[in-house]
């Protein structure tokens, strides 16, 4: 299912669902996969609402930080219920 992913969302990804790279991977670049993959939208009270597939999350946005261990896991979840696992 990511075919229509280009090297950097593709790269992304696999980070993302590599459990042995668990740290480090930048915000900018999750939020362009993200958008690749979803919708993600700002809101005023510094929080952003992530929509992949059937999942939405609401977070507080990690501006040019990298995300933290649960959003790592939060964003996994939503991504293999998408269909952005291994298998796909």
């Amino acid at each position: 299912m990511s075919e229509h992913l280009n090297n950097h969302h593709r790269n992304t990804l696999e980070h993302l669902l590599d459990h042995q790279h668990s740290g480090n991977i930048h915000w900018r670049e999750v939020r362009s996969l993200l958008e690749a993959v979803g919708t993600v939208e700002d809101a005023h009270n510094g929080k952003v609402k992530i929509h992949v597939g059937e999942t939405m999350l609401s977070i507080h946005d990690p501006g040019h930080h990298d995300i933290d261990q649960q959003l790592l896991v939060d964003l996994r979840k939503a991504l293999i219920a998408a269909g952005y696992g291994e298998s796909a």
